[in-house]
C-alpha cells in the first residue's frame, strides 16, 4: 500500500498566524506508534510555534504547546483535527 494523502489544510489568518494540518496513511506505523497515520499539525504566530502536534520518528505521538511538548493520545484523525482546534482556539482567546 502506498503512502495515501488523507488531509491538508493551510490557511494564513488576518492577523498574519499560520494555521497548517497534513496527515498521511502510511504503509506502516512510523516507530514507536502502533496506527498507520503519520501527520503534523502546526499554529505558528510570528514565525512562533504556538501549537503543533505530531508523531516523529522515534518520539511518537505528541504535541507542544506554549514551548513545551508533552505526550499525546493519537485516538483517530477526526479526534487530532478536534484536539488541534481546541488547542488553538485556546491559545487565540488569551
Amino acid at each position: 500500500m502506498p503512502t495515501e494523502l488523507i488531509t491538508r489544510f493551510k490557511n494564513i489568518t488576518p492577523d498574519g498566524a499560520i494555521l497548517e494540518l497534513v496527515v498521511w496513511k502510511v504503509p506502516a506505523p512510523v516507530p514507536p506508534t502502533e496506527h498507520g497515520y503519520k501527520y503534523r499539525a502546526v499554529y505558528a504566530v510570528n514565525g512562533v510555534r504556538v501549537v503543533g502536534f505530531d508523531n516523529e520518528r522515534g518520539k511518537g505521538d505528541h504535541c507542544h504547546l506554549d514551548g513545551t511538548e508533552v505526550p499525546y493520545t493519537f485516538v483517530s484523525v477526526e479526534q487530532l483535527v478536534e484536539d488541534f482546534i481546541a488547542a488553538v482556539a485556546a491559545r487565540r482567546a488569551l
